[in-house]
This record gives structure tokens, sequence and C-alpha cells, in this order.
């Protein structure tokens, strides 16, 4: 417990709203936008789901009023959809109707592959009346490829990760060099979409990112390259500098316990990532 209360206070920017956009604002000054993130997930009743949906509400007019550069990203499972799926949709509404009237944006988190499909179905239901509205997918999934082609398609904006959670190998690529390999193949699919934005801290994947954006005609700001907060610092700034639209993923809140022990729990190669990132 100890050990993840030290790292906490790196990766983690504090407990409460306030101290998320003062974080926001010192990003800000370094040139990086942000998204923000109320740590939870799996709220298993209807009054953790309803406090988790007036955060977000609460977020939204609080970056409103302080003028920082910044938007909200949020889970599902976090506005009830693991046991009512109506009050989490409802709740999203609200969330997505009060980012349009204050002119910003929310992005939907993607979470473990028991929920992809469903998230998916929720998102694009919304989407078709607002479109102020983003989604997360994963390239670790085998399926990830096609919802991509379908997010084009469907002309919604994506954030591309290669995802965190511990899934089967029926459904997920094992192998790094396979996730890898299908992050690229997805960077070039997402080209064509609008405002794609790669969330990679892997030098390579954004490489090959910017090639495949480059040879389908994509300026600078036509694209976003997305990295967690207190990770790889130093190269978010060079991208920064070099011209890129850089956002940072700032996650705050006191739920951030079960945030770092159940992805260190379930992947190895996240505490190693950590670890590696503390000492940067």
């Amino acid at each position: 417990m100890r050990a993840l209360t030290f790292l906490a206070q790196r990766f983690v920017a504090g407990d409460d709203i306030s101290d998320a956009i003062e974080a926001v604002r010192a990003l800000n000054a370094d040139g990086l936008k942000a998204t923000l993130d109320n740590l939870g997930e799996d709220s298993l009743d209807e009054k953790h789901a309803l406090a988790a949906a007036e955060e977000n509400l609460t977020m939204l007019r609080r970056l409103h009023e302080s003028g920082v550069d910044a938007n909200i990203s949020l889970k599902l499972t976090q506005l009830g959809l693991a046991f009512d799926e109506k009050l989490a949709t409802d709740s999203l509404l609200r969330i997505v109707t009060e980012a349009e009237r204050l002119k910003t944006f929310v992005r939907i988190d993607m979470e473990g592959s028991q929920w992809t499909q469903k998230t998916l179905d929720i998102f694009y239901a919304m989407h078709e009346k607002h479109p102020g509205v983003g989604i997360v997918l994963q390239s670790m999934l085998r399926r990830t490829e096609a919802d991509c082609r379908d997010a084009v398609a469907r002309k919604v904006r994506v954030r591309l990760c290669k995802g965190a959670y511990k899934e089967p190998a029926s459904v997920a690529f094992a192998d790094k060099r396979e996730v890898d390999a299908s992050y690229d193949r997805c960077s070039a699919i997402l080209a064509k979409a609008p405002v794609p934005a790669m969330a990679t801290h892997d030098d390579a994947r954004i490489e090959a990112a910017l090639k495949a954006f480059d040879a389908a005609g994509l300026v600078k700001a036509d694209y976003e390259l997305q990295m967690l907060y207190g990770i790889r610092t130093k190269r978010a700034k060079e991208l920064r500098e070099a011209g890129h639209t850089v956002r940072i993923y700032v996650p705050y809140g006191s739920h951030w316990f079960p945030y770092f022990y159940r992805r260190l729990r379930e992947r190895k190669e996240n505490l190693l990532f950590i670890v590696r990132n503390f000492f940067e």
C-alpha cells in the first residue's frame, strides 16, 4: 500500500478537481493540452453511479470556469453500466449535453473486452445526435481493425491505445509484436478519421502513425498525440516543440488505489512500464 501511494503521487494529479485543474494549468503552460479522468469504475449501486455522473458534470463546469485547455474522459461502468444500462446511458446523455452547452468534448474510455460491444453500441447511439463525443479503441483486441474501419465510415473521433487489461487469447493478441503491428495497421486506417488521437509512449508507434498521416495528407493540426500524466514528460514536450498537438491524460481522485492495483495485478508489463518511467 505504501509503495502504491508513493507511485500515485507521481501519476495521479491529486484527490480532487482543484488539484487536477492546477495540474492542467501547469501542462498548458508547457503548451500541452489535457483530458481529465475522475478515477473510479465498476460502480455497483445507483448511489455511487449517480455521484460519478455529478462529478463529471462538475469537471465540465470547473474546466469551463477555469479557462484551462482540457476536455474529459469517462468510463461507462463508473456510470452504472454493470447493473443498469439505462442509468448509465441517461447519465452519459446529461454529461454530453452539458459538454455541448460548454462547447467541450467528452471521450468514452474503453474497458475490458466484456464491455467492448456494449460500449460501442451506447457510443454510436449517442453519437448519432451528439457528435461531440468520441471513443477509445484498443489495438490488443483482435476485432479492433474492423472497429477502426467502422469508425472511419461513421466519421467518429477515435483515441487508439494498446490496452491495459488482461484478456483471453481468443479475443486479444498475447505477443507484444502482434499488438504493435495491430497498432500500426489501425493508425493507417484512422488516418481517414476526424482528429485521430494516438495514445502511446512507444516512439516506433508514434513514428509509424506520423508516416501514415503524412501519406494521407494530414498536417499536424489534424491529429493528436496523447500520453499519460507523469509518463515520458520530456518526450511529450519535445513532440509539442516539434509542432504536434499533444494531450496528456490526467487522472485524479481518491479511487486511485483500485486503479493502480488492478492494472498492476492484471499485467506485469504495466508494473515494469510504470517503474521504468518513474526513473525517467
